[in-house]
């Protein structure tokens, strides 16, 4: 199975993002590569307290950005979430909405991984 078959069993809106690119699969999967890049260097735990609020509002926008621009459509619907959340100071709200999520990011990025 291809990374692209794999990533929409796992939620993934493969042909959206590929039409944003006109549909240019060699660089919807190199942009894959630069995503996973990106999701590690932002990694967020799910432990606020410890955390500066204002660095994991950027961080949770950048991988709500990144994972919109691709369709990543989980990971972008969650994110998307807590961004607000934690905008309104609500990090409390926030905190299980991430737990959630980090699995499903977890096999997204292992799947891009397996296929690079």
């Amino acid at each position: 199975m291809s990374v692209l078959d794999e990533l929409r069993t796992l939620g993934v809106n493969v042909d959206e993002g590929l039409a944003r690119i006109n549909k240019n699969e060699k660089l919807y999967t190199r942009l894959l590569g630069t995503f996973v890049k990106s999701m590690e260097a932002n990694a967020v735990s799910a432990d606020f307290d410890d955390g500066d609020l204002t660095e994991m509002i950027e961080k949770t926008h950048t991988m709500k950005g990144t994972s919109g621009n691709l369709s990543i459509t989980p990971l972008y619907e969650a994110y998307s979430r807590i961004v607000d959340l934690l905008r309104t100071g609500k990090p409390e709200e926030a905190r299980p909405l991430l737990e959630e999520i980090l699995p499903v990011q977890e096999k997204i990025l292992q799947c891009i991984k397996d296929h690079m």
